[in-house]
């Protein structure tokens, strides 16, 4: 397997490289310290795995991984970062990293997540592995339910409680007939025949857990 390490630290590379020349099989075969570098050595000797820091100095790794992963569909980049942030985390995700790996992990999990990737296979820490959950349940409610407004999830809501268009209307502050319009719009936008499909639908969905964040 041959590695590429990129991190503007030169004792963490030193690192890297001693840790990995041991693995049997396993060749660092360039380094790297700034994005720059990191382009132009994988152009030069198309590694089958970077670690790459995501933050070098005043650079981004995320931005030096997606130019990689462009020219280089077939490398594998793990993200190495102090950092378990939503954001960074998704961001490298969406600039092709396969890997997301805590600077603070030991080293026969860091061995472990290389093999992974170099398997073909994604590996997240186990400390970031709930935030992708949550975002990919998050993502799946939203889409679950897009193109209902607020007031027709709440609506919705009500319906599944097994409420009445009266009840409904009096727990909304709303005529009974304008409730009865909310329905029949969210039935339309939903594609479901009647009242019960619509509180089955809401029920698999998870709908009470979309609701939460705005409540």
């Amino acid at each position: 397997m041959r590695i590429m390490i990129v991190d503007d630290h030169e004792v963490v590379r030193l690192g890297l490289n001693n840790l990995l020349a041991r693995q049997p099989g396993w060749q660092v075969v360039a380094e790297a310290g700034t994005a720059a570098d990191a382009i132009q050595r994988a152009d030069e000797y198309e590694p089958d795995v970077v670690l790459m820091d995501i933050r070098l100095g005043h650079e981004s790794g995320i931005e030096a991984c997606r130019e990689i992963v462009k020219a280089h569909p077939d490398t594998k980049v793990i993200m190495l970062t102090s950092f378990a942030q939503d954001e960074l985390l998704f961001n490298a995700i969406s600039a092709g990293a396969v890997g997301y790996v805590l600077k603070q992990v030991g080293n026969d999990d860091l061995i472990r997540a290389i093999k992974t990737v170099a398997q073909g296979n994604a590996s997240l820490d186990p400390g970031v592995t709930g935030q992708v959950l949550a975002k990919l349940r998050e993502s799946t409610r939203s889409e679950a339910f897009a193109g209902l407004s607020d007031r027709e999830l709440k609506v919705l809501a009500l319906i599944t409680q097994g409420k009445t268009n009266k009840e409904i209307a009096t727990s909304l502050y709303l005529g009974e007939g304008t409730i009865r319009n909310y329905v029949s719009n969210i039935l339309e936008k939903m594609g479901l025949g009647n009242r019960a499909e619509a509180t089955a639908y809401a029920v698999r969905h998870n709908l009470d857990d979309y609701l939460k964040p705005s409540e």
